[in-house]
C-alpha cells in the first residue's frame, strides 16, 4: 500500500469523526438514544472509523502511538458484531469524550504528513 493510499483513510476517519460530532451536537444522552436515525448514523460512522483504522499500515501506527488504533478497531468489531449488545453509557462517552480527542489526534497526523 502506498503512503498516499493510507492517507486517504486518515482523511476518511477525520470526516467520520466530524459526522459523529455533528450528529450529536447539542444533544443530551437521552435525546440521542431516543433518536434512532441519529443513533444508527453515529454507530455506523464509529464502525467506519474502526474499519478505516484497520487499513493504516502497522509502521504508521507505530509512529503515532497516541492514536488508539487497536481500540478503534476493537470498537468497530464490537459494534459490527453486536458483542454483548450496545451499552448506551459507553457509546455516549465515546461520542462526548473520545471523538473530540481522536479528531484532534487525526488532524495532527494529517498535518504531520503534509496535508494542509
Amino acid at each position: 500500500m502506498s503512503e498516499r493510499e493510507w492517507r486517504f483513510y486518515v482523511g476518511d476517519m477525520i470526516g467520520f469523526c466530524e459526522k459523529v460530532l455533528a450528529f450529536t451536537q447539542g444533544l443530551q444522552q437521552e435525546q440521542f438514544v431516543a433518536d434512532p436515525m441519529r443513533f444508527d448514523a453515529t454507530v455506523r460512522n464509529l464502525e467506519l472509523i474502526g474499519e478505516a483504522a484497520s487499513h493504516i499500515p502497522q509502521d504508521v501506527r507505530n509512529l503515532h502511538p497516541t492514536v488508539p488504533w487497536r481500540m478503534l478497531i476493537a470498537t468497530r468489531n464490537q459494534l459490527i458484531h453486536g458483542y454483548l449488545g450496545l451499552d448506551n453509557d459507553i457509546l455516549w462517552s465515546i461520542v462526548q469524550t473520545d471523538m473530540p480527542a481522536l479528531l484532534h489526534l487525526l488532524k495532527l497526523l494529517e498535518t504531520h504528513h503534509g496535508y494542509p
